[in-house]
């Protein structure tokens, strides 16, 4: 998926349209020692087993994401481009 570095959006702090620089959003690391993460080892531990549900497929494309940066008041929104997609975003240049 082929997209610009730069796009006209609309900003809500200035409330209006205003260029944008757009990156690409990353995801941090999950912290090892969150409740989720504990339960979900307590459960695994010991003799007993697989003990949470069936396995679930795989999702054949991911939802992209982007993260645009208003120029004017550097204001961070998050978009969600379409729907699934096999692609990774490109950036180019016009």
């Amino acid at each position: 998926m082929k997209m610009t570095k730069e796009t006209n959006a609309f900003c809500p702090k200035c409330n209006k349209h205003t260029p944008h620089k757009v990156k690409a959003y990353s995801k941090g690391q999950a912290g090892g020692m969150k409740v989720g993460n504990r339960r979900h080892n307590r459960k695994l531990k010991g003799y007993i087993g697989k003990v949470k549900g069936p396995v679930t497929p795989k999702k054949v494309g991911k939802m992209q994401k982007v993260l645009l940066g208003c120029k004017v008041c550097n204001y961070q929104a998050e978009k969600v481009l379409g729907s699934r997609t096999r692609k990774k975003i490109e950036f180019v240049t016009e």
